[in-house]
C-alpha cells in the first residue's frame, strides 16, 4: 500500500493557470484539473534547459499531467501535450489572462468543479475562433457563478416573483436578484430586456452588452473581496489606448 505522501494521479487532464519560479531550477504551478480542481504542483528541475517539460507547461494548452503527494505542495511527476487547443493571441490571449485570474481568485485548492472545467475548456475554443470577447467573458463569468453556488435569478422579480417585463426598470441586489425600481434602492441597475437576453445567452444587443459588464464587474467585486483583478485594469487600459 502507497504511503501517503506518494498518492498518485495519473494522466489527469489540467490547464495551468500559473507558474513562478521556485529555488534554483523548478517550479510552482497552479493547475486546473478536471477532476481534482485547483491544485498547485512543484515541477523540479523545470527550469533547467534540458527538462522534459520545460516546454510543456504553457497556458490555455490541454495536458495530461501527473503528480504524487498528499500534502498542500504536490510533486509533477510527468507532462504530456493533449493538443486541439488553438494559440490565443492579442486580445484573446488577454481574456484569457482574466479567465485564469478568476480561477485562481475564486476558487478552493482541492475543490474539484467538472462542469466548470468544460466551460472553461469551451471558453477557450470560443476566444480562439471568436472576435465578440465581450460576450464570451460574460457567458463565462455566468457560469463560474453559478457552479461557485452564486447562481444568478434572471427570469424574474426577487420580491414579487412576477417574470420579468421588457420594458420595465429594476435593480439588481446583491445575494437576492432583481427587483422593481424604486427611489434610493441599492444595486445595478438595468433594463428588463437586459436580464431576459443574459438569460437566453444573448448579446446582440449594444446596451445588454454595457449593462451585464456593469452587473458582473459588481458581482465578481462582491465575491473577490479585497482581491484585485490585475488583468481587468490591462484590459481597460488596452480599450482607452
Amino acid at each position: 500500500m502507497a504511503s501517503p505522501d506518494k498518492v498518485r494521479h495519473e494522466a489527469q487532464t489540467a490547464f495551468v493557470l500559473h507558474s513562478y519560479p521556485y529555488r534554483e531550477t523548478s517550479l510552482i504551478v497552479e493547475v486546473f484539473s478536471q477532476h481534482h480542481g485547483r491544485v498547485p504542483l512543484m515541477a523540479r528541475g523545470a527550469r533547467r534547459p534540458k527538462s522534459a517539460v520545460r516546454g510543456l507547461l504553457l497556458s490555455f494548452q490541454p495536458l495530461f499531467l501527473s503528480w504524487f503527494g498528499k500534502g498542500e505542495l504536490r510533486t509533477l511527476h510527468s507532462a504530456e501535450w493533449q493538443g486541439g487547443q488553438p494559440l490565443l493571441q492579442g486580445m484573446a490571449l488577454i481574456c484569457g489572462f482574466y479567465l485564469n485570474e478568476l480561477l485562481l481568485k475564486l476558487l478552493h485548492r482541492d475543490d474539484p468543479h467538472e462542469k466548470l472545467f468544460l466551460h472553461y475548456q469551451d471558453t477557450l475554443q470560443e476566444l480562439a475562433r471568436r472576435t465578440d470577447y465581450a460576450a464570451v467573458l460574460r457567458r463565462f463569468e455566468l457560469n463560474l457563478l453559478k457552479e461557485l453556488g452564486y447562481a444568478l435569478t434572471l427570469d424574474h422579480d426577487a420580491d414579487s416573483g412576477e417574470p420579468i417585463e421588457p420594458e420595465a426598470r429594476y435593480r439588481f441586489v446583491i445575494e437576492r436578484g432583481p427587483v422593481r425600481q424604486k427611489n434610493r434602492q441599492n444595486g445595478v441597475e438595468l433594463r428588463g430586456k437586459t436580464l431576459l437576453d443574459m438569460a437566453a445567452d444573448d448579446y446582440g444587443d449594444p446596451v445588454t452588452l454595457q449593462q451585464s459588464k456593469a452587473l458582473m464587474r459588481t458581482l465578481i467585486n462582491h465575491y473577490l473581496g479585497s482581491e484585485i483583478l490585475h488583468t481587468r485594469q490591462i484590459l481597460k487600459d488596452l480599450q482607452e489606448l
